[in-house]
């Protein structure tokens, strides 16, 4: 075969690869998503103790990157100052436990199909923090995107069947404390140079968490499970959907490294559909046309929000290439100019 199948196999083979990493990730994302649906919610497996399954998957998750770095060696731990850690991954532990305690909270009172609805609240939340924390520069345009976001799910949340408001306080919770978290990484982290994939995170992260965790554990599901004897541990449930909350964490460093963030934003998007569709065809949760009139509204303004931010990206990358060139030329004149001086003095000596 030719130079130019090669070059089509090769094409063919990545684009077969990227599609692959982005269904494994809707996969397990979804399957996270459903299986702490069905834990915490009452009419279900009916075991209500969100902080209970958050430590369990901190505990699961830490237990098990500890042995992938310090047993088997299979990723080399990133070095880090105990007062790096303090400053830095501490805070963002503390945030990343109060948003999977909220989040997880959430399941517990409304419908999965109206949940991923409220995550389109996600980008807003995000910019807001960056401009207030001075990270982001203020535009009047994305402004205006991130309000007509915010009409779209405040219409989603007008048409929903079976609103909760503690639920929408909790879940909004999570997408602020979520938007805190991620944009503090950029702060306190990459800032410094500082890259952590899935597993370091979590061999970092995860015990932080777990012990943030348990002190609202033992004084408010603690004695709630002690009392109704719910206090078991079902090693096949809690099992399996901690290794899924595990593989998760590596389908986001396999589909971010290979592809890209704004592919893991478009996949996202096809989650959140998917995930609607089923909870209104399976689990039987009422969507109304008013939600999804709302959420369409929201869903418009997030992809004008990532194409935004893949032309910026792409300006940024057009920028450092011309850059790049122009220094590359220079430096080709410079040594030009030297070989014509060495030339010149040569035939003169």
């Amino acid at each position: 075969m030719g130079k130019g199948g090669s070059l089509s196999e090769g094409v063919l083979k990545k684009i077969v690869l990227s599609y692959t990493y982005v269904a494994i990730w809707i996969f397990l994302s979804f399957t996270v998503i459903v299986y702490n649906k069905y834990i915490l919610d009452k009419k279900m497996y009916d075991w209500p103790f969100p902080i209970s399954l958050t430590m369990i998957h901190m505990g699961f998750c830490a237990s098990l990157a500890f042995l992938l770095i310090r047993v088997f060696k299979v990723v080399e731990p990133v070095s880090m100052s105990r007062d790096l850690y303090l400053s830095s991954v501490v805070p963002i532990g503390a945030l990343y436990s109060l948003s999977l305690w909220l989040s997880n909270s959430a399941y517990i009172y409304l419908s999965v199909s109206f949940i991923q609805m409220l995550k389109a609240l996600m980008p807003v939340a995000v910019y807001s923090i960056g401009v207030s924390l001075r990270k982001e520069s203020f535009k009047t345009e994305t402004m205006v995107n991130m309000l007509s976001i915010s009409f779209g799910v405040a219409i989603a949340a007008y048409g929903e069947a079976k609103f909760d408001a503690w639920g929408v306080v909790l879940q909004l919770g999570a997408v602020a404390f979520e938007a805190t978290r991620l944009v503090l990484i950029q702060i306190l982290l990459t800032s410094k140079g500082i890259s952590l994939n899935p597993i370091t995170s979590l061999y970092y992260v995860a015990p932080c968490c777990f012990v943030f965790l348990l002190v609202p554990w033992i004084f408010v599901e603690y004695p709630i499970l002690m009392a109704t004897s719910s206090f078991h541990f079902d090693f096949a449930i809690f099992g399996t959907n901690s290794l899924c909350a595990f593989a998760l964490n590596l389908a986001v460093f396999l589909l971010v490294g290979k592809t890209s963030a704004l592919t893991m934003n478009v996949a996202g998007v096809v989650k959140d559909w998917l995930l609607i569709a089923f909870s209104w065809s399976v689990i039987k949760d009422t969507v109304t046309p008013i939600n999804l009139f709302g959420y369409g509204l929201a869903f418009i303004g997030v992809g004008y929000y990532n194409h935004s931010k893949l032309q910026a990206l792409k300006a940024k990358e057009a920028q450092k290439k011309a850059a790049q060139a122009d220094e590359e030329a220079g430096t080709l004149l410079e040594k030009r100019e030297n070989d014509g001086l060495v030339k010149k003095n040569e035939s003169e000596a």
